[in-house]
C-alpha cells in the first residue's frame, strides 16, 4: 500500500493510499479510524475524491467517530 495524498485538515488526519485497484481513503481521529475503499475505475482522479469529502461527509465521520467512541467506552466498562 502506497501512500498517494495527504488532504490537510484541522481536526482529522486525512490520506488517500492505493492498494490492489482501489483508493483507500483513511480517515482518523485520536485512537479510531473509518477507511474507505473506492475502486480506481470509479474515480476519474485524485481531485475527485478530495472534492467528495465537504463539510457534510466530515460531520457525518464525526458522529460516526463519537458513536465508536460511546462503543469503546462501554466496553471497558465490562473489562
Amino acid at each position: 500500500m502506497r501512500l498517494v495524498k495527504k488532504i490537510p485538515h484541522d481536526r482529522y488526519l486525512i490520506e488517500i493510499h492505493e492498494y490492489n485497484s482501489k483508493y483507500i481513503l483513511n480517515i482518523t481521529l485520536d485512537a479510531y479510524e473509518q477507511i474507505y475503499k473506492i475502486p480506481v475505475q470509479e474515480i476519474s482522479s485524485l481531485d475527485k475524491i478530495e472534492e467528495l469529502i465537504n463539510e457534510d461527509f466530515l460531520l457525518k465521520n464525526l458522529k460516526r467517530f463519537i458513536e465508536m467512541r460511546e462503543d469503546w467506552t462501554k466496553l471497558n466498562q465490562n473489562i
